[in-house]
């Protein structure tokens, strides 16, 4: 028989699980890739680069340039974080008003 506890947070023990099979798999195979580099050799270059030196090689040239480019990578890095940290505020509010409203629900 399976216990109280367990039966009401089931999918959130199914989701830790998973999320430890796949950093396990994930820090596995990081550790498999860093062996096999080459001393000095990037080894989680961005598609970003790759594409860029892909369509750069072809002669191409942009139509447009940004309207303003950061001053440094830590800055581009800061507005990243922000960026994320807000849609994940937004994501998190919704998943839990609609948790909330569900819990009213039950109550009435």
């Amino acid at each position: 028989m399976i216990p109280a506890i367990v039966r009401k947070y089931r999918l959130e023990i199914l989701f830790v699980i998973v999320v430890v099979i796949f950093a396990a798999a994930f820090l596995i195979q990081n550790a498999n890739i860093q062996a096999s580099a080459k001393p000095g050799q990037e080894t989680w270059q961005g598609s970003d680069d790759m594409g860029s030196a892909a369509i750069e090689a072809t002669g191409y040239t942009p139509w447009i340039q940004p309207l303003w480019t950061p001053p440094s990578t830590e800055v581009e890095s800061l507005l990243f974080s922000i960026q994320s940290g807000l849609g994940a505020l937004v994501i998190g509010y919704f998943f839990g008003y609609y948790r909330g409203k569900r819990e009213g629900a039950k109550l009435a």
